[in-house]
């Protein structure tokens, strides 16, 4: 049995491609076929070949095959379903009683050698397909059947979109106005309802009426598109207003804040150079849109956030701009050559030793006094007046000099022996001890905690040596204020000291001066206020760290005779400096022995503007209390000047190559501005090129 193709080709839409009037798509482009084509074949007469069998029983036009899938189109909506299906899943209608569909005129007659055929009710019923096929197509209509579903779940009027009469955009019902084009609504705005079913065509069955379990399917339908749409609604309005806070949000701020927590200083640059300020703290909604609380809370500055992931870096910029003195621009030698002071903080760590035997104490095998260098002088007076304001601590010399002073009190010392001392800037971040000490013996801050680590490792280790003295000087000092303390105290008191001494940033006691100067095995002479003055200017306690420090627990041969000098003010530390060099001299000073013109020292008061003896703290025992002086030349190399001042000898060495190549790249940058400014024609050097480009921006 065979049958022919018909002779009328169809045209593809898409690729112009000519195909037999039995293919459902496109052979060259897989396009469907057009509709047209489609409605043309079921409306016009069957011309399809005979069967080779011979005529239908009726004598009419021999019937058409089946399909090959046995679909069944839809009289209402032409929709072809599949075999099994009652209704028609696009518009329910019921299905009609003819089993031919629309597909039997599409595709061409398909008889396998295994089917048998049989002539019934005018046409051509095939055998059914095999199992495989039917496995196949029971999937592919459970899975239309299931989005159909979706599909088909009509609005109900209340939750009917309205259409925007500009844009024609479909809104939702409780929307007052387009979102898209913002046109209010009109109170007869025409609402999109779902498009109702269309009268049957003449000569065809109404469709059956929908049983109980279809309304209720429905009506809950209804309802969940009811409620979707209201929560859309509100679920806009919150957008919108999100929006709107989003809009009016200071996000260089919260990028600032941010980029210190993620360590990332280009946001907080930004931030400062755009005038922001640094002291700005974090609101409870500006917490809550950062929507990180482990890193930000309420209250919490760019300081803040610094200190708390250890963003030192990042500090010193920040603290420059809050509490700089003079226009609040720093520039240090650690912040010109960051590569340098890198380098050097690690030739520090690298020379830090443990000696052996009882006494675990950590010290560094390389001794050094930083200095600043004697072409500072050879400066113009503005270019030199700015090298001090960018270097110095202006608040901290305000204070040390000030009635009465504490430093440069002597004209003797300061303009005869040239031995006058400048407090370097440094950081607030509750490390200034430590940074001063590195300043003053190699000019760059302890951003490595190395000292802090060695002061901590020593005090617990060594504290079975510790011990005993403070508590001995600290019952010295509770017996003249007539209290005493038991021994529970003490121990509470001896393991917040150390505490303090292990955690980075805690602002530190006596005894950690006095520890520090057994990890650099040479005394230290802290120049520091009587009393601790609030902000009007009030005493508001005593301040105990002036005097010097000794290291006591080391043997005099293993330790250096020359001091370092520290500046205390309210709570900081600052380092004390000279300038070198100190050989301009007019021959020998009253009882100083044997100076020469071309020595490098310079000349620390071991007394104040009073002439009484600065303190020596954390003496043990009669072999020592009472017996300061003799002490005190035990360690030190101690004269007194033609006017009968008593100083002690900071000999200068030779700076170390990092050292020296670190302060002539700082020198270089005055040097230009005064080359810029001495210039024929010279004009002055732009703000900008004063700034301390941001802080450090090493691995400090």
């Amino acid at each position: 049995m065979s049958c022919g193709p018909s002779t009328s080709k169809w045209v593809c839409d898409y690729c112009t491609y000519a195909n037999w009037p039995s293919a459902v798509k496109c052979t060259m482009c897989r396009g469907a076929r057009p509709l047209q084509e489609i409605y043309r074949l079921r409306d016009e007469p069957s011309t399809g070949p005979a069967l080779a069998s011979g005529p239908s029983e009726g004598g009419g036009a021999p019937p058409r095959s089946p399909p090959g899938d046995g679909k069944w189109g839809c009289r209402e909506c032409t929709y072809l379903n599949w075999p099994r299906a009652l209704k028609c899943l696009q518009c329910c209608s019921p299905r009609p009683a003819s089993s031919s569909s629309l597909h039997e005129h599409l595709r061409p007659l398909r008889i396998e050698q295994s089917s048998e055929c049989s002539l019934a009710a005018g046409g051509l019923v095939s055998a059914a397909p095999p199992a495989a096929d039917k496995k196949e197509l029971k999937e592919a209509e459970n899975d239309l059947r299931g989005r159909v579903r979706q599909q088909q779940q009509p609005p109900s009027q209340q939750g009917a979109k309205w259409l925007c009469p500009v844009c024609t955009y479909e809104n939702w019902p409780k929307a007052g106005k387009c979102v898209m084009c913002c046109k209010a609504r009109s109170p007869g705005g025409s609402a999109v309802s779902s498009p109702e079913r269309e009268p049957s065509a003449a000569g065809r069955d109404d469709p059956p009426p929908e049983d109980k379990r279809t309304i209720v399917r429905r009506d809950r339908n209804h309802q969940t598109a009811a409620e979707s749409a209201a929560n859309n609604w509100d679920h806009e309005r919150r957008r919108k207003q999100a929006r709107r806070k989003l809009r009016k949000t200071d996000w260089q701020w919260l990028n600032a804040c941010a980029g210190v927590v993620d360590g990332d200083p280009n946001p907080v640059e930004a931030y400062l150079s755009s005038g922001g300020d640094p002291a700005r703290q974090l609101s409870p909604g500006e917490v809550a849109l950062l929507s990180r609380p482990s890193a930000f809370d309420t209250g919490y500055t760019l300081v803040h956030l610094a200190i708390r992931f250890h963003r030192e870096d990042m500090l010193a910029t920040l603290l420059s701009q809050i509490e700089g003195s003079g226009s609040g621009v720093k520039r240090v030698p650690s912040y010109v050559a960051p590569d340098l002071a890198a380098d050097i903080r690690r030739h520090v760590a690298a020379t830090m030793r443990v000696r052996k035997g009882s006494f675990l104490c950590h010290f560094v095998t390389e001794i050094t006094t930083f200095a600043l260098p004697a072409e500072v002088e050879d400066l113009p007076g503005a270019v030199q007046e700015q090298l001090f304001d960018e270097l110095l601590d202006r608040d901290a010399q305000q204070q040390l000099e000030s009635e009465p002073p504490v430093i440069n009190w002597s004209l003797e010392v300061t303009a005869r022996l040239g031995s006058r001392l400048f407090p370097l800037w440094n950081r607030s971040s509750g490390d200034c001890l430590l940074d001063s000490a590195m300043q003053a013996t190699w000019g760059v801050f302890d951003r490595d905690n190395t000292l802090r680590r060695a002061l901590a490792d020593s005090l617990h280790q060594g504290g079975h040596l510790f011990y005993p003295r403070w508590k001995e000087y600290e019952a010295r000092q509770a017996r003249t204020l007539d209290f005493s303390l038991d021994e529970g105290q003490w121990e509470d008191d001896w393991a917040g000291l150390l505490s303090l001494a292990s955690q980075p940033g805690s602002s530190l006691d006596q005894l950690h001066v006095f520890v520090l100067a057994h990890v650099l095995r040479r005394p230290i002479i802290v120049y520091g206020v009587k009393y601790v003055k609030s902000f009007r200017g009030e005493a508001i306690g005593y301040a105990r760290f002036e005097g010097v420090y000794l290291p006591l627990l080391w043997e005099p041969s293993f330790c250096v005779r020359s001091p370092l000098a520290l500046g205390y003010t309210r709570g900081h530390f600052s380092a004390l400096v000279a300038t070198e060099p100190y050989s301009r001299l007019a021959g020998g000073v009253g009882n100083l022995g044997a100076v020469g013109r071309d020595l490098q020292v310079t000349f620390l008061p071991l007394v104040d503007r009073d002439r009484r003896p600065l303190p020596v703290h954390f003496l043990h025992g009669e072999a020592e209390v009472g017996r300061e002086e003799a002490v005190l030349r035990q360690w030190m190399d101690v004269c007194v000047a033609e006017g009968g001042v008593t100083v002690a000898q900071q000999r200068l060495h030779k700076r170390p190559l990092l050292v020296a190549q670190m302060v002539e790249e700082w020198l270089n940058h005055y040097r230009r501005l005064a080359q810029m400014t001495s210039a024929p024609f010279g004009r002055p050097a732009p703000a900008q090129d004063y700034s301390s480009d941001g802080g450090e921006t090493d691995d400090e």
